[in-house]
Formats: C-alpha cells, structure tokens, sequence
C-alpha cells in the first residue's frame, strides 16, 4: 500500500527494518519521528525467508498490526519481502537502492560474543553493504507490555453473518464476511476477546462477547 504524501525534503529518506515481536511498533514511531523532524519519505521493511502463505497467526497479527500503524501515521509504503533466502542485509541493501535511502533504523540485535565471533556482526555485515547510509540502532524492550498479556496467542477467525446476529467461527465456513484473527482472553472459558480483520486497506479490532459481535458503530461503519 503506497499513500501520497507531501515532503519538503526529498534528500534524505527513512527506512525501518522490523521484525516480529512487540518491538516493532517502537522501531516504526521512532522512525516516524524522525522522518516528521526531517519532512521526509519513511518506508517499512519486513523480511521473511518464508512465503506469505505459511505465516503463523502470530505472524499475521503482526502484519496486520503493521499495515494498521502505516495507515495511522502516514507511512509512504510496507514492503514486505517474503520467501527471501539471500542474506538479510543483502535484501536491505537491495531496497535502499532502490528506494535512495539514506537512513536505516534497526533494532538491537541480541547476539552473543560467539556468535559475533563465528558468523560476524550483523550491524558491521550492513555497514559493508550500505557504507553510504547512517544507521540507527535502537535497543529494544524486552518485556511484552501487560496489556499483551491480557491474550491468548492469535488464532485465525472468519466474522459470519447468522441470520442478522454476527459471530466469529474457528472452521472455515462455506460463507463468510472477513477473515481475521482472534486473540482471546486470558482466564475465561468463554470466547471472548477481540477479533481484528482488514477492511479496505484498514485495519479494524472489535469485540466478541461468548462468540458473537455486539459493537454496533463498527457493523454500521462496515455496512454490515
């Protein structure tokens, strides 16, 4: 998704590398920041040696949670490079060329002194192959936020009209509205927790009560 937006300063250019986990939405506002002091294009990278099609529902939590951010803050465009199998600052290098970018953001890579030693640095390994681009490193959080732990890990869902009543199904089912993600709440046994689909491009989170969709101001928003 690409969204035209007005720079004032078309030499300097952002991009942010993130990763699954809960650190990446600080890695995209820092990012942004940056790009709002600079008036510049920011884009965000992710890179997966698999294909889109094999993503987990974590995983698909998070794109979604990404194309979610890119919307809300204006982003220029998320690049997703998926079934990669070139080294990743190969695919950085690749994109920062293309895109003329200037500046990368990254996060703090958790490497050990071993590893350093057998496979090398990944920041020195993206220093060599985009000698001409500055490098922020960001260290990262390494404690979920306690609303996250307010979930169950995401499974996948389908919103379904029954009859005029809106309920979530786990099965695929031979008709559905949107497909999503569920995330349930801890400690009940009922389904209840939220549910989070796209739709025309945004990102949308409801509500589900024991299965079923109450939240009215969102079905009138989706013409449901």
């Amino acid at each position: 998704m690409v969204l035209l937006k007005s720079h004032g300063r078309m030499d300097e250019s952002i991009l942010v590398c993130v990763y699954y986990g809960p650190n990446s939405e600080r890695l995209i506002r820092r990012g942004h920041k940056i790009a709002n002091m600079l008036d510049c294009p920011l884009y965000v990278l992710n890179i997966s040696r698999q294909s889109a099609d094999e993503f987990d529902s974590s995983q698909q939590a998070d794109l979604l949670h990404w194309q979610s951010l890119v919307e809300e803050l204006g982003i220029d465009e998320f690049i997703l490079k998926s079934n990669e199998d070139r080294p990743t600052q190969q695919v950085v290098a690749e994109v920062c060329n293309d895109l003329n970018i200037t500046q990368v953001v990254i996060g703090q890579t958790a490497q050990n002194r071993w590893e350093e030693i057998t496979k090398g640095s990944f920041i020195n390994q993206l220093l060599k192959a985009i000698p001409y681009v500055d490098i922020h490193v960001v260290s990262v959080e390494r404690q979920v936020m306690a609303k996250d732990d307010m979930y169950e890990k995401a499974i996948r869902a389908f919103l379904v009209d029954d009859a005029g009543v809106y309920r979530i199904y786990f099965d695929l089912p031979e008709k559905f509205l949107y497909e999503g993600l569920f995330f349930k709440e801890l400690g009940t046994d009922f389904d209840n927790g939220r549910f989070k689909f796209m739709y025309e491009g945004k990102s949308y989170e409801i509500e589900v009560n024991d299965g079923y969709i109450h939240d009215d101001e969102t079905i009138r928003q989706l013409n449901l």
